[in-house]
């Protein structure tokens, strides 16, 4: 499977909103970094595939889902490596404060597989979200 090919696959089941299907996309050795504050729980590294359905089920436990909004407005492939340019919108469950930004977020694969997975958003912007 080429790597564009593995991408939009684990955009589809994320919108999908099964995590486990999502989990079955990534190796079980991977390199996840999503920054942000030791306050917000899915936020940090992660090293095992079997991680990646905890960690979408721990979002949606802090976000109001039929409010989320996620737009992939680009989809750059270079080898193994591919970019995605997007906007997400969020509401903070445990404020009710909403928010959006640009976002973007790079993937690597390997043997039909996603191994890399980094996100780069507006931290701020998010603890500013969930902040008491």
């Amino acid at each position: 499977m080429e790597t564009r090919e593995v991408v939009e696959r684990f955009f589809r089941l994320l919108a999908a909103g099964d995590p486990d299907a999502v989990a079955e996309v990534f190796a079980d050795d991977i390199d996840w970094y999503v920054p942000g504050s030791p306050s917000l729980p899915w936020t940090g590294k992660r090293s095992k595939g079997s991680d990646v359905a905890d960690y979408l089920r721990t979002l949606v436990d802090n976000i109001v889902p039929d409010k989320n909004v996620d737009e992939v407005e680009a989809l750059l492939v270079d080898g193994d490596h591919a970019v995605m340019l997007g906007r997400f919108t969020r509401v903070a469950k445990s404020t009710g404060r909403t928010y959006e930004m640009p976002i973007a977020m790079h993937l690597q694969v390997a043997d039909d597989k996603i191994v890399k997975m980094y996100l780069y958003e507006d931290t701020l912007k998010v603890s500013e979200a969930y902040a008491g």
